[in-house]
């Protein structure tokens, strides 16, 4: 049997059909198959060549001329449009981010909300007020010439979180200090404690008349924010 397939004359008939058939589906009525035309090339002597002279540089033009003799001018004005381009970026990079910054900072009333002013002869001397400062209390103390001299007297290796009293405050008379206590965020209350500071109920954390914790959970002493005095009468916070 497969001597029968492999001869060549068995499907001869078929092929000579098949030949058949293409040649009738390509030409019909043809008699026989035209001369094969794909070997055939064109002139195309109509197609124009693309001139490219007008983005050529002068210098390049002559092909008579070597365009080693340019290549300074050329590559100084290759350098020129770089460092051109270069910093026209930069400049519009710097405007864009400048921009975007800008429109997210705070607009000119929440930061008028962000500063407290506090006239200072409202506060008897050994007296503590306090104030609101953005969502949180804000304790002002007016300290006798005692509790400076006591603060000042402190051994700082004695202190959980050493601060000397001059560190954390402008005047010695005043001291301002978040009323936040560093252990749970809860309310201290003034003029009280073994400290005579501050004293937070909640846990028992008691603090001095500088706002330093001497006793009790709370890790740190008490926030100083950032103040001034424009005038001997006058602090603002913020």
């Amino acid at each position: 049997m497969m001597s029968s397939v492999l001869r060549p004359g068995v499907f001869s008939p078929y092929y000579q059909v098949t030949k058949q058939g293409v040649k009738s589906l390509m030409f019909p009525g043809a008699k026989e198959l035209l001369p094969a035309a794909a070997g055939t090339r064109l002139a195309h002597t109509d197609i124009k060549i693309p001139d490219f002279s007008d983005y050529r540089r002068p210098e390049v033009l002559d092909p008579q001329k070597s365009s080693q003799e340019s290549t300074e001018s050329r590559k100084a004005f290759s350098y020129l449009m770089t460092g051109a381009t270069t910093v026209i970026g930069v400049y519009a990079a710097k405007t864009v981010v400048t921009q975007f910054v800008s429109s997210m900072s705070a607009s000119a009333d929440v930061l008028a909300l962000s500063k407290i002013e506090i006239k200072l002869s409202d506060i008897p001397e050994g007296k503590n007020m306090t104030f609101k400062w953005r969502g949180k209390p804000l304790f002002v103390r007016h300290r006798t010439e005692k509790e400076i001299a006591t603060e000042a007297g402190v051994n700082l290796g004695e202190l959980r979180d050493p601060q000397h009293d001059k560190d954390r405050v402008l005047n010695p008379k005043w001291i301002i200090v978040l009323g936040v206590c560093t252990h749970l965020g809860c309310v201290p209350i003034a003029n009280a404690g073994d400290y005579g500071g501050y004293y937070c109920p909640c846990h028992g954390s008691h603090y001095d008349s500088s706002g330093r914790i001497r006793k009790g959970p709370a890790p740190l002493n008490l926030e100083v924010p950032y103040y001034e005095f424009p005038d001997e009468e006058t602090v603002i916070v913020g």
